[in-house]
């Protein structure tokens, strides 16, 4: 059994211990969601008649509207949250002070302030259409929050990268287009698709100020007195396409990293740390 300076691989009373764990903790899991279920059925929620509303063609139809409607605004206002992420980044690495000090004013407002407060106010204060409202405060918001991911990401890649390339007498948006960011963006990835899935769920935000997305529907129905208030049932079928459609972000990102990490460009950059990787110099597994 090979072990390194950091990670000692469990022995066999660990093993056994963690699949205890595990057979433990699943039958837990599997007891709440049997109570959980156990709950729902006492109470009447898979009754036919609370299932019934989504039969009707003008529910699906409203459904899928406000489905359709979510995914433009969400993806209207992850594509301006990139681009503001990348112009405040770029603003608060700049060498001009006023430029930087303006730049970080604005993240640190914009990341400080409530993104609910925001939609409310361009929807009241500037009488914005709620579309507009609702993109206009998500992108504030995530494109500030993202302005941070980018600088950070910029400042991990290690010093010498950029110096080398000041070496080799080039500019500063060639070290930052040709030598920075394409590093920083491997390492960024995981946090921008998590962003990008927090900027998803917010859209569900539009619903108070009467845009007509997804939750925005299942409310109408739920709120449908001819329907005898199917609550339950409209969550049980929102939630599971909320969920599928944030891990389906996930799994992209999973996707591209697994791409990136197979070209044969900068496969030795970024691959993958095994547990089992040795120190140099060590004994060879």
């Amino acid at each position: 059994m090979s072990s390194t300076a950091l990670y000692d691989v469990p022995g066999p009373r660990t093993r056994a211990r963690h699949r205890l764990y595990g057979v433990v903790a699943t039958v837990v899991i599997l007891a709440l969601l049997a109570w959980v279920c156990y709950l729902l059925v006492d109470t009447g929620q898979f009754a036919g008649r609370k299932w019934t509303p989504f039969e009707y063609r003008g529910i699906q139809e409203l459904l899928l509207r406000g489905l359709g409607n979510t995914l433009k605004a969400f993806a209207v206002a992850a594509v301006l949250s990139l681009a503001l992420g990348a112009v405040l980044a770029a603003g608060r690495l700049s060498w001009h002070r006023p430029v930087r000090w303006l730049c970080t004013l604005l993240v640190e407002f914009f990341r400080a302030m409530p993104v609910l407060v925001m939609i409310f106010f361009i929807y009241v204060a500037l009488r914005a259409e709620p579309v507009t409202a609702l993109v206009a405060g998500l992108t504030l918001y995530n494109g500030s929050v993202l302005a941070e991911v980018f600088r950070a990401g910029v400042h991990a890649v290690e010093r010498g990268q950029h110096e080398a390339a000041y070496a080799l007498g080039m500019r500063k948006t060639q070290v930052m287009t040709h030598v920075l960011v394409p590093q920083a963006v491997r390492a960024m990835l995981p946090t921008i698709i998590s962003q990008l899935v927090v900027a998803l769920k917010d859209t569900s935000l539009g619903f108070l100020i009467t845009y007509e997305e997804f939750l925005h529907a299942g409310k109408l129905i739920a709120s449908n007195l001819d329907y005898d208030l199917p609550f339950i049932p409209v969550v049980l079928v929102i939630s599971p396409i909320y969920i599928g459609m944030c891990m389906l972000l996930s799994w992209f990102a999973h996707w591209v990293g697994r791409r990136q990490r197979r070209n044969p460009k900068i496969e030795g950059e970024v691959a993958a740390a095994e547990p089992g990787t040795l120190l140099p110099g060590g004994p060879q597994p």
